[in-house]
């Protein structure tokens, strides 16, 4: 198979769905991308009354490895908040990291220049939970601090921590979609594929190339 013909390729996922090429993945990579990069652009509202806001957050699977709801917490005075009250439907946006790929990077003079990258758009509706607050920022502190010689704790903040407290709010956002694209060299040939991963070696996207092209 050339690489034109790889490009074009489709698959069937597990209830019989064509999928393209780069919309192909599983649920080990959603969880992978999301707890590589949490920051998301959290979206709600509709044409110019878009609210839009960039927001960590904490994944939580199902038994079987699903993506199920995110947690995470915002300034009560933050617009956003505003607009999940009036409606609590909100689309969530990650990006992973991205490569401009040269045709330098493919050697080849009659190879067009392109751009891989991983991205999950997620469908979901928040739901705004007080409740809430102090869990979010717990399990996010927890994530982030993890693997240092001395994570750092809230109680170090003393009074301040609850006059912070007071300030925000924390929500779950529970899916109800979920898509993505992880453009990221399955459609080269083998040459090109690993002259490009060579070329940009040490960039961050390349480990994500070689997840994606495992056995190439």
């Amino acid at each position: 198979m050339d690489e034109a013909e790889a490009a074009t390729e489709w698959a069937r996922d597990g209830v019989g769905t064509k999928l393209p090429l780069f919309e192909r993945f599983s649920d080990a990579d959603v969880r992978a991308l999301i707890e590589a990069h949490p920051l998301a652009w959290v979206c709600a509202g509709e044409g110019a009354a878009i609210d839009a806001s960039l927001l960590p957050l904490i994944p939580i699977f199902d038994a079987d490895g699903q993506l199920v709801e995110l947690i995470g917490h915002m300034m009560r005075s933050n617009p956003l908040h505003a607009a999940l009250q009036r409606d609590p439907r909100a689309t969530i946006l990650f990006s992973g990291p991205d490569a401009y790929v040269s045709p330098e990077h493919a050697g080849r003079r009659d190879w067009a220049p392109t751009w891989n990258y991983a991205q999950l758009r997620i469908g979901t509706e928040i739901v705004i939970d007080a409740g809430l607050t102090e869990y979010s920022l717990k399990i996010l502190i927890d994530a982030m601090e993890a693997g240092r010689p001395e994570p750092w704790e809230v109680d170090e903040l003393g009074p301040r921590y609850h006059a912070m407290l007071e300030r925000i709010i924390g929500f779950r956002a529970r899916v109800t979609g979920l898509s993505g694209k992880f453009k990221l060299g399955q459609d080269e040939g083998a040459e090109t594929l690993h002259r490009i991963l060579a070329a940009l070696d040490g960039d961050a996207v390349t480990g994500w190339m070689r997840r994606f092209n495992a056995g190439r």
